[in-house]
Formats: C-alpha cells, structure tokens, sequence
C-alpha cells in the first residue's frame, strides 16, 4: 500500500491507469460514499464535530490523486493535448467532488 502511494505521489504510474482508474472510479466511489455519509449526519442533526471531519474526509486523497495525475501527465509520452486535457479535467473533478 505505501509502495503505491508514493508511486502515485511520484507520478511513476501511467497516466491512464491513475486518471481512469484513481481519478474518475476511486474519486467517484470515495467522494459519492463521503457525501452520502455528510448527508446522513445531517439529516440525524448530527453535531459539527461529526459534520467537519466527514466532509473533510476526502480532501487529502483529491489532492494525492491531482498530484498524481499532474505528475504522470509529464512524463506522458504520447500527445499534448492528453496531458492538458488529464489535468484540467482532474482538477475540476476533485474541486466539485470535495465541494458536494
């Protein structure tokens, strides 16, 4: 597990595999699960020492994968308009994910 994040955090996975699978899958299932568990605390009038940390939950792993994303788009081989297009769309998705 460790090997992987700093494989991740070093950019040394292709770029395909971190923007599809790490971004759009593992975002989409981590940030969907995190609201639905933000949304349960509210409706049971959860307090905000509960309501904080479960919005904030998802945060450092958005960040990790923009990192990731952005560093394996540089070491892209393949045409540049891949490696504009992974970052914008990976920095967009992570910034709505964690704002809803």
């Amino acid at each position: 597990m460790k090997e992987r994040i700093e494989a991740l955090w070093r950019g040394n996975i292709p770029l395909d595999i971190v923007f599809w699978r790490f971004a759009v899958i593992y975002g989409l299932v981590l940030n969907a699960a995190t609201s639905l568990l933000f949304m349960t605390l509210l409706v049971n009038d959860a307090g905000l020492h509960w309501l904080i940390p479960a919005f904030l939950l998802p945060i450092p792993y958005n960040l990790l994968i923009i990192v990731a994303v952005w560093r394996s788009a540089g070491r892209y081989d393949g045409p540049r308009q891949w490696v504009d297009w992974s970052r914008f769309a990976t920095v967009l998705l992570m910034v709505v994910l964690t704002a809803s």
